[in-house]
């Protein structure tokens, strides 16, 4: 199926079917649905160098992946959202570009997107407090989108986020509803935007409870399995350990899992744990009955979301920055029980 047997069968133009699938505007919502339908029917995708050509674009998103954060493209969080957005972006005829840089070369390596048109848009991971990142994009011209969010940015941008206050909020207090009053937080570092916002659900809850903040039991760092394992083992050895425990993700509470079993406890009666990002292609919550209770939110559900955003903000760049919220629901497991009695 090429072009023109495409727009023989819709009794359409080439031109119309090429400017359908290419997103321009003047094409008539019905007719776009029509022909995107009808391409996806017969497996039929623009030549991407064709388009680029006719339409001036590199049809290519950039993603910059600075030294210091490179386990990231192993991690099965990023590798989900990777997933989600290539696979949309694919849909629009782009390909994404990964750029791996020192931390210190990142801004030089937007500032040359821009000059030699390389790529027509960039995404922003792992937005931190503040995230100058994201002025330099705006002063510089170069489209982008933040999946996160950055507390202490005040002019627009485009993002796609989780509420991550208000997940942590709702799991914690779901946790105080149990009858739990030691609770402790495996957060990731708060230098970044969502562990900052997760903590402050966390406290949140607390308070509105009228409980007290103990700094002895919030703990952050990077989110890896050991680092789960060894803060447990630390807030568990304490004199007055917590019944229950909020982990940053599914990979920290592998380890908080552990550090529970190794101390001869029972996760779910002897302390309660509720974990973030448990749906994951490639790190599954158990089958039939999660394992741990969740803060469900799909990353890979965001990929596709922040995609689309991205692509429509190409087409339309007089538009306000798209932004979208996600929220995430929680799920119930084997993870939680009732705060145990302790004399």
């Amino acid at each position: 199926m090429n072009l023109k047997t495409l727009a023989e069968e819709l009794g359409l133009s080439q031109t119309t079917v090429s400017r359908a699938l290419n997103g321009y505007p003047e094409v008539s919502e019905a007719t776009r649905l029509r022909v995107e339908e009808a391409a996806r029917r017969h497996n039929y995708r623009p030549n991407s160098r064709a388009k680029g050509l006719a339409t001036g674009r590199a049809m290519l998103i950039g993603q910059v992946i600075p030294t210091s954060v490179q386990h990231e493209m192993v991690n099965p969080i990023f590798g989900d959202f990777v997933a989600g957005a290539s696979q949309t972006f694919s849909r629009f005829g782009y390909d994404m570009m990964f750029t791996r840089v020192p931390d210190s070369d990142e801004s030089d390596i937007y500032r040359e997107y821009r000059a030699r048109g390389a790529v027509d848009a960039v995404i922003l991971q792992g937005p931190l407090v503040e995230d100058q990142r994201i002025p330099l994009l705006n002063r510089i011209g170069l489209p982008f989108i933040v999946h996160g969010r950055s507390t202490g940015i005040t002019e627009p941008y485009a993002f796609v986020d989780v509420n991550n206050k208000r997940a942590f909020q709702h799991a914690t207090q779901f946790l105080i509803d149990l009858g739990h009053r030691r609770i402790a937080l495996v957060n990731g570092l708060e230098q970044m935007d969502f562990a900052r916002r997760r903590r402050a659900g966390y406290e949140a809850a607390l308070a509105a409870a009228g409980l007290p903040l103990d700094p002895a039991l919030m703990r952050s760092d990077e989110m890896t399995e050991h680092f789960g394992y060894a803060e447990t083992r630390a807030i568990l050895a304490a004199p007055n350990p917590p019944t229950a425990i909020m982990a940053a993700s599914m990979i920290v509470a592998l380890g908080v899992r552990r550090a529970i079993e190794e101390a001869g406890l029972t996760m779910g009666r002897d302390v309660s744990v509720i974990t973030h990002d448990d749906d994951l292609s490639y790190l599954k919550n158990g089958q039939d009955v999660p394992i741990f209770t969740a803060i469900r939110s799909s990353v890979r559900k965001a990929g596709e979301t922040l995609a689309e955003c991205l692509v429509d903000q190409i087409n339309a760049p007089q538009d306000p920055p798209r932004q979208r919220m996600l929220e995430a629901e929680l799920l119930v497991g084997r993870s939680t029980g009732p705060a145990p009695h302790r004399p």
